[in-house]
């Protein structure tokens, strides 16, 4: 049996272009807040593992993977906006200029880890006009993304470079998920890399 532990309809839909199904998908309930002084990778790898360790508590003889996204400028992470404004700043920081996309994954498998893995992305938007940046806060893309922003809808056309995983800043890197299943013993219907990773 194969959990997700995630709501996201990204991950599922990812999952689901790799030709894996899951039998369930179960959300854990976290407080996903950083520690004091945790960086932007730690936060993603610690919450990818917390949520995986929660669904395997309710789920004891699953195979269970979970993973988490984490948007930062510098040690600054961006979290999901709250509000308009909130995305608005947010573009703001990130108009014109770099950030980092970590995404940690961890499978368990009958309560004990297979493995964890950390995708680490950068990306450079271009320097958005108050015009993008209004019609942008308009499609209400920004509304659950961590950053402000969906990579996977139409914020695509603001990025500029991106190096690393197009699916990992989705919210599942494909190659890393794909080799922990098949360690845990999962065999994959049709094992074939992200069309888009780099």
């Amino acid at each position: 049996m194969l959990v997700l532990a995630s709501a996201s309809r990204q991950r599922l839909a990812l999952l689901r272009r790799m030709g894996v199904e899951p039998d369930e998908v179960m959300a854990a309930q976290l407080d996903e807040s950083p520690l004091r002084g945790e960086t932007p990778r730690r936060l993603a790898a610690r919450l990818a593992r917390a949520k995986a360790e929660a669904v395997a508590a309710l789920r004891p003889q699953a195979m269970i993977v979970a993973a988490d996204t984490v948007v930062s400028r510098g040690r600054r992470i961006l979290p999901k906006p709250k509000d308009r404004e909130e995305a608005g700043a947010m573009l703001d920081l990130l108009s014109g200029a770099s950030h980092m996309v970590y995404t940690g994954v961890c499978v368990m498998r009958a309560g004990q880890p297979v493995g964890e893995r950390l995708s680490r992305t950068k990306i450079r938007l271009k320097r958005l006009s108050a015009a993008e940046r209004a019609a942008y806060l308009d499609t209400g893309e920004w509304r659950g993304r961590a950053g402000g922003y969906a990579i996977q809808e139409t914020g695509e056309r603001f990025v500029r470079r991106l190096d690393g995983s197009f699916s990992g800043v989705v919210g599942l890197p494909m190659r890393e998920t794909l080799a922990l299943l098949e360690g845990g013993g999962f065999k994959i219907p049709q094992a074939k890399e992200a069309e888009n990773d780099r």
